[in-house]
């Protein structure tokens, strides 16, 4: 019996580790994306690249041991079936799933792939462990991530237009509307809390790691900061 010929009600679709996962895999990217260009930011880069890869790793593993909608199994479809749904969206009939669409799912797997691929890159980049050529590869794959962001996100709104629903509103609670038999059990918010406390630990020891400036040079800064405030009492003496 489908979901159309049941009385739907509020039920829990999303766990709490799919949920913290993907908002950190965003903030994430966003963060790391954002200071790509800046040496004075060059730690937060590649922190949160590492914690990229980190998040990527966790649910590669949750994808096979995790609630029934956290499952690649559940989602992961053929080309048959992608087929089908975006032909469902056209036809102003789109078929209706609980979990990810396998639209949505193409998506997350090609994110999951770029991401372990910018990780890789990355890693091998700032430790000069391979030629030159990998730091191109390493801002084409961040450049093609954000292409396929956009066009999730545009998914995304679609779907959520199409079946009256509000998936963004759905990452953030867990919560859809189905059959009551359709939801998950338990929300798992100890992993979830794990998670979290994994991620702010190691931003903790990176933030421990990094360079501080020795009493010299900060002396030689505030001389110099010192020197250019003089400069311009200067300056504006003689105007």
């Amino acid at each position: 019996m489908s979901t159309q010929e049941t009385e739907l009600q509020k039920i829990r679709i999303w766990d709490a580790p799919v949920r913290v996962f993907h908002w950190l895999l965003v903030f994430s990217f966003a963060g790391a994306y954002l200071t790509a260009e800046s040496e004075y930011w060059r730690l937060v880069h590649v922190t949160l690249g590492y914690t990229l890869g980190g998040l990527l790793a966790f649910r590669l593993v949750w994808g096979v041991v995790g609630t029934r909608y956290a499952r690649f199994s559940s989602f992961v479809r053929g080309p048959g079936a992608v087929l089908r749904y975006l032909k469902s969206l056209r036809s102003g009939q789109p078929e209706h799933h609980l979990g990810h669409n396998p639209a949505g799912a193409v998506a997350i797997v090609l994110l999951m792939l770029m991401g372990f691929g910018i990780v890789a890159t990355g890693y091998a980049t700032y430790n000069d462990l391979g030629p030159d050529w990998l730091g191109e590869v390493h801002d084409l794959l961040a450049n093609g991530m954000l292409l396929v962001i956009a066009g999730h996100l545009f998914g995304v709104v679609s779907a959520s237009l199409q079946h009256k629903e509000n998936l963004v509103r759905a990452m953030v609670t867990g919560y859809k509307a189905g059959a009551a038999d359709q939801g998950i059990r338990r929300t798992w918010a100890t992993v979830a809390v794990a998670l979290v406390i994994a991620v702010l630990g190691f931003w903790w020891l990176q933030w421990q790691s990094a360079p501080k400036p020795d009493a010299g040079t900060a002396q030689t800064s505030q001389a110099v900061q010192t020197a250019q405030a003089a400069q311009s009492g200067q300056n504006k003496v003689s105007n």
